[in-house]
C-alpha cells in the first residue's frame, strides 16, 4: 500500500525551538513524538533564508537560480520544473494544501489561483493578496482565511494590534485561539482529509499543511502569550571576536532600519515569549491533525514531515528574522517519520536541505522522477541503510550587489559577503552558537582557501554565475551604513 504524505511545514521556524532539540523551555510535545518515533535531521539547512526561494526549492528539488531564477522574495517556479503536487497528483494521490502556499506572482480576481498542481486548497497569505487586489477589504474570493474571518464575527480583527507583517514589537493577537490563524489552517486541513476520505477512499493523500506561524509579528493568542516567562528564558547569543569583521553586512542595515538597537534586552526576552508562544499553539495544532489520523487508522500508513523555509534569530547577534546564515536563520527543523519502513528515535547529522523532500518523499511512495534534480534521495538513511552523504553544503540569499553565502560541513561554516568581501568561518565543534568570527586566524588560512574555492566551484558547476567575477568571488565595497537612517516606512512596518 503506498503510503499518505503530510508535510507540515512552518513559517520562521527555528531548528533549536523544540523539545526534542534540547530546548530547556519551549514545550513541543506533539514535534518531540514526531522525533521520537522517526528520524530527527541536526544538519539541515534552508536553501535560501528567504520565504519565496525556500519554497520554491521545496516545490521543484532545484535551488532558486534554477528554478525560478531569483534568490530574493520574488520569482515564479519556471515551467520547465517538476511540482511536488503535480508529481503526487499525477500518481494518483489527492493533492491538497492548508495555508500559506506563497507562490508569486498572486493571481488576480476571475483568473485562476497559481497553485502548482494542488487539486484543493484554503489560502492564507498574511494579507498579500488582498494588499495587491482588494486592499479595502471587500473584495471576496482573494484570501480565504479572510472571508472565513468575516463569517465568524471577526472580520479585520487579525491585524488589529496594529502590528505589521515584519515587525518584531511582541503583541497578543485580539483573535481568540480558536479563530487563529494557525487552528485555521489545521481546521481546513482536517476538513480537506475527511472530504478525501469520503471521495477518494482508495487513494492515498498528499497534504501540505503549512503553518504561517511562528513569522512575525509575535502575536500569540490569550493565553499563550503569557505561557513563558521571558525572565528565564535563554539569552540571544552574542560575538565575541575583536578582528572587526562586520558581521553579515545587510542585517546591519536591517537593525537600523527597523529599530533594533534601541531595544532593551528585556524587550528581546519579550520578544522571545511570545515567539514561543506562538510555536506551542502551532504544536498543539499539530496534535490535532495527528490525532485525528491516528483515529482513522491512518497514521503509522502516513510520512510525516515536520520543517520549515527557513529559522529566526531571534535577537541573536542583535538581529531578528531571516537573510543570514547563523544557525537561527539558516537551520530548520526536519523530523521525518513512519514507523511502518523508518527508523525510529535516530538523531542523523548529515548535511540535508529543503531540495532534498520531493526525491525523497518520492522514492518512499514508489515514485520515479522523470527528471533528476538537486537534491538527493534520503530515503536510505532513513531506513537505516549504507548511503552516499554530502561532504558539504550551500544556501544563499538576496540579490546582485549584496549577494550572501553559505558553505557548510558538519564542523565548518564559511560565510561571504558580496559586500565589502567580508569572510566569516565558524568551528561548530568548539563555537556550536557561532559566537567567534576566527577567519582572521593564521591558523585556519588553508580552510579558509578551501572553503572559497568550494563556493567559486559550486557556483561554476550550478551556473550561479552572479555571485562570480572572472576566476574569483563578486565584491561589492559600498558602505552599508553610509546615509542609513531610521525609517519607521520600510519593511519591518509593512503591513502584509
Amino acid at each position: 500500500m503506498r503510503p499518505n504524505i503530510l508535510v507540515i511545514f512552518a513559517d520562521q521556524m527555528r531548528a533549536d525551538a523544540m523539545g526534542c532539540a534540547g530546548h530547556p523551555a519551549v514545550r513541543t510535545p506533539n514535534l518531540d513524538r514526531l522525533a521520537a518515533e522517526g528520524v530527527r535531521f541536526t544538519n539541515a539547512y534552508t536553501p535560501d533564508p528567504i520565504c519565496v526561494p525556500a519554497r520554491a526549492t521545496f516545490t521543484t528539488g532545484n535551488y532558486p537560480h534554477r528554478c525560478t531564477g531569483s534568490k530574493n522574495n520574488a520569482g515564479r517556479i519556471r515551467d520547465d520544473q517538476l511540482k511536488i503536487a503535480e508529481v503526487f497528483a499525477n500518481n494518483g494521490y489527492g493533492a491538497y494544501a492548508s495555508g500559506k502556499l506563497h507562490y508569486v506572482p498572486y493571481s488576480a480576481p476571475g483568473t485562476p489561483r497559481l497553485v502548482h498542481g494542488f487539486q484543493k486548497v484554503a489560502f492564507h497569505e498574511s494579507g498579500r493578496i488582498i494588499a495587491q487586489f482588494g486592499p479595502d477589504g471587500t473584495v471576496a474570493g482573494l484570501e480565504d482565511y479572510h472571508d472565513y474571518l468575516k463569517t465568524v464575527g471577526w472580520d479585520g480583527y487579525a491585524r488589529a494590534h496594529g502590528v505589521g507583517n515584519n515587525d518584531i514589537h511582541p503583541a497578543p493577537s485580539p483573535l481568540p485561539a480558536e479563530h487563529y490563524c494557525d487552528a485555521w489552517v489545521a481546521d481546513q486541513g482536517l476538513r480537506m482529509l475527511r472530504e478525501h476520505a469520503v471521495e477518494r477512499p482508495a487513494d492515498p493523500f498528499f497534504l501540505f499543511l503549512s503553518f504561517p506561524k511562528p513569522h512575525a509579528p509575535y502575536d500569540p493568542p490569550r493565553p499563550y502569550d503569557n505561557l513563558y516567562d521571558p525572565r528565564v528564558l535563554p539569552k540571544p547569543f552574542a560575538a565575541r571576536e575583536e578582528n572587526g569583521i562586520m558581521r553579515s553586512p545587510p542585517k546591519h542595515t536591517e537593525a537600523v532600519t527597523h529599530g533594533w538597537p534601541m531595544w532593551s534586552p528585556q524587550t528581546y526576552q519579550v520578544a522571545r515569549a511570545h515567539y514561543y508562544g506562538q510555536i506551542t499553539f502551532q504544536d498543539e495544532q499539530i496534535g490535532r491533525v495527528l490525532d485525528y489520523l491516528e483515529t482513522q487508522s491512518e497514521l503509522d500508513n502516513t510520512v510525516v514531515v515536520y520543517t520549515a523555509d527557513h529559522g529566526d534569530l531571534l535577537g541573536d547577534f542583535g538581529f531578528f528574522a531571516k537573510c543570514c546564515f547563523y544557525n537561527g536563520s539558516a537551520k530548520i527543523p526536519y523530523l521525518i517519520r513512519w514507523p511502518k519502513a523508518l527508523r525510529e528515535g535516530i538523531v542523523a547529522d548529515q548535511l540535508v536541505g529543503l531540495q532534498d523532500l520531493l526525491p525523497t518523499l518520492a522514492s518512499l511512495a514508489g515514485i520515479t522522477l522523470p527528471q533528476t534534480v538537486d537534491g538527493m534521495d534520503l530515503s536510505p538513511v532513513l531506513r537505516g541503510e549504507a548511503a552516499p552523504e554530502r561532504e558539504w553544503i550551500v544556501s544563499y540569499c538576496l540579490g546582485k550587489g549584496q549577494q550572501l553565502y553559505m558553505v557548510a560541513d558538519k564542523r565548518w561554516k564559511y560565510c561571504y559577503s558580496e559586500i565589502g568581501g567580508s569572510e566569516e568561518l565558524y568551528d561548530l565543534l568548539n563555537d556550536p552558537d557561532e559566537e567567534c568570527n576566527v577567519a582572521d586566524q593564521p591558523a585556519v588560512a588553508s580552510l579558509l582557501a578551501t572553503m572559497r574555492e568550494r563556493l567559486r566551484s559550486w557556483a561554476t558547476e550550478n551556473g550561479d554565475t552572479e555571485i562570480l567575477d572572472g576566476d574569483g568571488l563578486a565584491r561589492n565595497d559600498k558602505d552599508v551604513l553610509a546615509n542609513i537612517a531610521f525609517r519607521p516606512n520600510t519593511m519591518g512596518w509593512r503591513w502584509h
